[in-house]
């Protein structure tokens, strides 16, 4: 028996017949055994080129043609790669089969005239120019598939694969098929050539016919048997690779792996390269807007796309690729609909934010209020198309605004419904607030100065608890205490005024003794408006020591009217009247200038005495011909002090000079003047006074020279940012002599 063949002197060659039941459909079933997928799953193993149609009934012109060339038998190629555990070797594939005539139901007659199962067994096949078989499509369209012819036209028979179908095929008896394959198994048997046993379609079994096979092999000589389904591409390599070792005793005897072991052993190589292939996928394709021939382009020099096609073929890689797409596409609508949802409390909170507007309205009539708004398209698309994902709107980026038809989902009507109960709950807060107000206004318990700690028991009830937070009580009942506070002040000042014999022949120092503050308060204890300030007693007290100083020392600074004082409204009535101060009687051509000079450090009592130096006598000073008289109020401390005050009983401003050599001094005359204007604003006069004209200076230090690492030009900068910010004019060294005078 020729074992082995040497075709390039290296690499063995061997070839390998494939045998089972054939013939017609009386004889086989509807479907024939598997032997023609087990040969294309071996000799093509990729998932593309895998086909599970190869039917056997031809007509005349076809059983002709060159690929099956008049002969019963198809040469399946080629295959050079090693086998299992095998070194490489080269394989031909032959199929002995039976094709039927598609006119009358019955074999062609052929060259070969024996019956099946003597021309199986046969060792020396012959064919000239016989075209190597790929699939059904190929018969009558030769030219359209590599055209590879059997080598030499003849090809001698190292070995057998017998098929044994054990599914359940339809009008097929197993029992007759295994009796048929014994009858073969007999003829095989003279040629002495090597046999395997193949199960084919295991993915389909029954459990009884693989035990009869099994049984059939082990009394033939203890065949050995391979469990495949070429389908599920199991075991395929393993049934060639058997024969292999069988035919080279070299190799030593094969391992065979049972069926469901090797089908694990292949489902988790193919969830591997799944896995593997779809991490490719997630991330080569970032956006659902891709397509496959794109895609499939730019994956396919990657090992991960490879395996995977070749496992699995490029339908379901596409559909991977597809699933993946549609994930995207899902998250990118499910990121637009979240943000759609978002935008929709802000934009029903900006349409109808009346609850009396769509309180009883239906959800039909609440959409038509929403149309009709002015602002609707500004929030709103109506589209044209529905529904709304599935429309371009979703992937336009610029447009963020709320797809009508959105509002008909449930997400969209929970937040409707939400809206409405946030409207219905801000007028019950509001209601109870109200409510709450009222109970404190109409409570003999509060009372001016009581903690809430202790009012709390006295005036709250399970409504407010359910509807308003504490801290809403604490606010509400601190404003309201102050307003009782400030009432309470204002009646216990009245009845100082009432009673103000009270204070009369007090000590020199206006300081009343321990007995006169005791007469005071006997005299005043049994009036309300007193002991309505008990739990104040300090404010009382202060209030009462305010008002003795006023008794003694009354000006409209002390006085209790504070803005509303008579002498303060009269001051500010003649101010508003005349805008200039009254010229001197005597001195019809002298006009008078009250200034200001607002310097740290010794600064504006030296700018003071240099301006004096320079008037006439009487603080006279010239300018353009014109006599001004001149006063000068110098101030260098805290300005919040009554001695440091810009405007005092008999000084009125007319400017002021703001002078500033250092950062520090600089410092100074910003927190000085915004300290001014705060106490300006803070007098409740009622007016608005007109703002103080203002000048900011830089001057040289005396001595010359530049201290404490600032730069002339540092502090021009800023003394011109201050000087904007105060909104006042800004003089530097260079032109403080000459332009000064024009601002005041």
């Amino acid at each position: 028996m020729m074992m082995a063949r040497k075709q390039d002197g290296r690499t063995p060659t061997y070839n390998v017949s494939v045998v089972g039941l054939s013939g017609t459909e009386k004889e086989k079933g509807q479907c024939g055994v598997g032997k023609s997928c087990l040969c294309n799953r071996f000799v093509r193993p990729g998932a593309d080129d895998f086909h599970l149609e190869h039917t056997s009934v031809l007509s005349t012109s076809d059983f002709g043609g060159r690929v099956v060339n008049n002969d019963h038998f198809l040469y399946w190629g080629e295959v050079a790669r090693p086998l299992e555990e095998c070194a490489e070797c080269r394989v031909h594939v032959v199929e002995q089969t039976e094709f039927i005539d598609d006119q009358t139901f019955q074999p062609h007659r052929s060259t070969a005239l024996q019956p099946y199962i003597k021309r199986a067994a046969a060792t020396k096949l012959a064919s000239a120019e016989k075209l190597m078989y790929f699939c059904t499509d190929q018969l009558g369209l030769e030219q359209d598939f590599e055209q590879k012819q059997m080598p030499d036209g003849k090809l001698p028979v190292d070995g057998f694969l017998l098929c044994v179908d054990v599914s359940r095929g339809m009008n097929r008896n197993f029992d007759e098929q295994l009796k048929f394959v014994s009858n073969l198994y007999n003829q095989l048997a003279k040629t002495k050539k090597p046999v395997v046993v193949v199960l084919t379609k295991c993915d389909e079994g029954v459990e009884r016919y693989i035990r009869d096979a099994h049984a059939f092999a082990l009394g033939k000589k203890n065949l050995q048997v391979v469990e495949t389904s070429a389908r599920s591409n199991v075991n395929v390599e393993l049934a060639f690779g058997t024969l292999v070792q069988l035919l080279d005793k070299s190799r030593g005897k094969a391992k065979i792996i049972p069926y469901f072991e090797a089908l694990k052993q292949q489902s988790q190589q193919i969830a591997a390269a799944k896995d593997r292939y779809e991490w490719l996928v997630s991330r080569v394709v970032k956006s659902h807007h891709e397509v496959w021939p794109d895609v499939s382009r730019r994956m396919r020099s990657a090992p991960e796309y490879q395996d995977y096609v070749y496992l699995e073929g490029t339908q379901k890689a596409k559909k991977l690729f597809l699933q993946h797409a549609q994930r995207l596409k899902q998250e990118h609508v499910e990121r637009r609909r979240r943000a759609y949802l978002a935008l929709l409390p802000q934009a029903l909170d900006a349409l109808v934010p009346d609850l009396d507007e769509i309180d009883r309205l239906s959800r039909a009539k609440a959409e038509k209020l929403l149309e009709a708004k002015p602002d609707f398209l500004k929030w709103f698309v109506v589209l044209e198309e529905t529904p709304w994902d599935a429309t371009d709107h979703v992937d336009d980026a610029d447009n963020e605004r709320i797809p009508f038809d959105l509002l008909e989902t449930p997400a969209a009507e929970q937040l409707y419904e939400a809206h409405l109960e946030k409207l219905r709950a801000e007028r019950k807060r509001a209601e109870m607030r109200r409510a709450f107000l009222e109970n404190l206004e109409s409570s003999p318990f509060v009372t001016p100065g009581k903690p809430w700690e202790e009012a709390r028991s006295f005036i709250m009830n399970e409504d407010f608890y359910l509807w308003l937070d504490e801290s809403v009580y604490v606010d509400i009942y601190g404003k309201h205490q102050k307003r009782l506070i400030d009432k309470a002040k204002e009646d216990f000042q009245e009845l100082l005024l009432e009673y103000s014999e009270l204070f009369y022949e007090l000590e020199l120092d206006a300081k009343p003794s321990k007995e006169k503050m005791g007469v005071i308060q006997e005299v005043l204890g049994e009036e309300q408006r007193f002991k309505a300030l008990q739990k104040l007693q300090a404010e009382r007290d202060a209030l009462v020591l305010k008002h003795i100083h006023f008794v003694y020392h009354p000006t409209k600074e002390t006085c209790p009217g504070c803005g509303a004082c008579v002498d303060a409204r009269v001051e500010q009535l003649l101010a508003s009247r005349f805008a200039r101060p009254a010229q001197r009687r005597g001195d019809a051509d002298a006009d008078r200038i009250n200034l200001v000079i607002l310097g740290k450090d010794g600064l504006a009592r030296e700018l003071a005495n240099e301006i004096r130096a320079l008037c006439a006598d009487d603080d006279k000073y010239v300018i353009e011909g014109k006599v001004y008289e001149l006063a000068l109020r110098p101030i260098e401390g805290n300005v919040r002090l009554p001695v440091n005050a810009f405007q005092t009983p008999t000084f009125q401003p007319h400017g002021c000079l703001c002078l500033y050599n250092s950062k520090e001094s600089l410092s100074y005359v910003v927190e000085s003047v915004e300290k001014s204007r705060e106490s300006a604003a803070g007098r409740r006069d009622g007016h608005a006074a007109p703002q103080l004209p203002l000048a900011l200076v830089l001057v040289n230090k005396r001595g010359g020279g530049e201290g404490g690492g600032e730069t002339l030009q540092s502090l021009i900068q800023q003394g011109q940012r201050i000087a904007g910010k105060l909104q006042c004019v800004f003089l530097d060294p260079a032109s403080a002599g000459a332009a000064w005078r024009g601002h005041f």
